[in-house]
């Protein structure tokens, strides 16, 4: 396991990385945004995946999204979601052709209807769909960020390679890599063989409040362009990832973790959040924290019942606190 502060190993540079995001976002000082930064980790496609996604998002877009609840909407439900008519109609005249079975469409009209995302209603043998309010607009910009805090000659030559696939497809409007501060005149991040399209961060997170420096400012992409993928398939492919973002964010962490653990704690490091092993004395990483940790117990019964003060016992308490807190950034409150 890590020893030290959150900064020494990449997960828990990547929470607190996170946590700045979610407070300080955007880094440059110079460019004002009334955007609201929604936060993830760990997300991307098929074939590549970011530690860190900020959506900046329209305020009153980000506050439209949630008549259709707090969980993602996967593409079968955007599909149904985006189209339903503001009057009542047959599901397939009311959608455009998907270009796959209308069988899926059905199921996936089902379950919009079983999240309250869309009205249904039967008419004769036929299904009739109605929106509940029109999915908004809320998405302004998507950054992709790679974090390395210690980033060596061998990890930037491997995170070259998948930044200059991030330049030339132009999913994300931005590419930056985070890095820890070193101290030195010029960062070791600017040395290194990365593209010129790539931004660099430089965050300094000794103490209670994080510093950030931009380094290198990255360029501008277009996803507007057809790349590698088509501008159409990149629109769709954002849309997905922002549903994604908003349904997860970054503290989702937990769900991969095990906090029904008597060792596991929650410390705050420097503003954010991070898991704490309390059997092995650092901040533990989501691999290592799993039902194969050779110190792995089970929470007593005893914490669930007679009066603690956490219903549920601790495990459940560490659960709420984060979903609570990820339910209040979307709300828009950036202090959450």
């Amino acid at each position: 396991m890590s020893d030290g502060v959150p900064g020494d190993a990449e997960f828990g540079f990547e929470l607190v990385t996170c946590r700045w995001a979610e407070r300080a976002w955007p880094p440059e000082p110079d460019r004002e945004t009334d955007a609201v930064p929604v936060v993830a980790r760990q997300l991307g496609t098929r074939n590549r995946r970011w530690d860190t996604v900020v959506v900046e998002a329209d305020p009153a877009g980000l506050a439209a999204r949630a008549a259709f609840g707090e969980r993602a909407l996967d593409s079968d439900l955007l599909h149904v979601v985006r189209h339903a008519p503001a009057e009542w109609a047959w599901y397939r005249d009311a959608l455009p052709e998907p270009g796959y079975p209308w069988r899926y469409v059905r199921a996936a009209v089902h379950r919009a209807a079983d999240r309250d995302v869309v009205e249904t209603r039967r008419a004769g043998n036929r299904i009739e769909i109605r929106r509940i309010a029109p999915y908004p607009d809320w998405i302004r910009r998507i950054v992709a960020i790679e974090n390395k805090p210690d980033l060596s000659a061998s990890a930037a030559r491997r995170l070259g390679d998948q930044m200059d696939h991030d330049v030339t497809t132009a999913l994300a409007d931005e590419v930056w890599v985070a890095t820890a501060a070193t101290g030195e005149a010029v960062e070791p991040a600017l040395l290194e063989d990365l593209p010129v399209e790539a931004g660099v961060l430089v965050l300094d997170f000794d103490g209670d409040d994080p510093d950030a420096r931009v380094a290198w400012h990255p360029a501008a992409l277009d996803p507007s362009a057809d790349t590698s993928l088509s501008a159409e398939t990149k629109a769709g492919k954002r849309l997905e990832l922002a549903e994604r973002a908003y349904g997860d964010g970054w503290r989702s962490y937990v769900e991969t973790m095990r906090p029904d653990c008597r060792w596991f704690e929650l410390r705050s490091e420097s503003g954010a959040l991070v898991p704490w092993c309390a059997a092995a004395e650092c901040h533990q990483t989501a691999g290592e924290c799993s039902g194969s940790c050779p110190e792995f117990q089970p929470e007593p019964p005893s914490w669930r019942t007679r009066g603690w003060p956490i219903e549920g016992g601790p495990g459940k308490g560490i659960r709420r606190l984060l979903a609570r807190r990820r339910r209040r950034v979307r709300a828009v409150d950036p202090e959450a």
